[in-house]
């Protein structure tokens, strides 16, 4: 009876890693959020994120600002492109990071976002 609730627990496990396995690899090695650095008046400054050594595995591990204010912010969708950078974008941005995430909020209609790793 032992060996058969066994078998019955593998058999089960084994059907749950088949299913993990079915998922498109690009799921999860493609981010949707990542960080960037904001100065006082909006602008993006240089930040330093330390990602995995792979063309394939996009996700970063850790971003950290030397300067400015670490903000999350969405990666642009396909097809999306990030808003031209301009002084009307850093006076939206700098409004918009107040509660520390640039998600979800939007510059002349269109989402804040930026480009995705390549």
């Amino acid at each position: 009876m032992k060996s058969l609730s066994l078998v019955a627990a593998l058999a089960l496990l084994a059907l749950g890693a088949g299913a993990v396995q079915a998922q498109p690899a690009q799921n999860y090695l493609t981010p949707t959020t990542t960080e960037v650095c904001l100065d006082v008046s909006g602008a993006t400054l240089p930040v330093i994120c330390k990602v995995p050594a792979s063309r394939l595995d996009k996700r970063e591990d850790i971003c950290s600002c030397p300067q400015g204010m670490r903000t999350k912010v969405a990666v642009c969708a396909p097809g999306q492109n990030p808003p031209g950078e301009t002084v009307a974008l850093n006076m939206a941005r700098r409004e918009a990071a107040r509660d520390g995430s640039l998600i979800g909020d939007t510059f002349q209609g269109r989402p804040i976002c930026v480009a995705p790793r390549g």
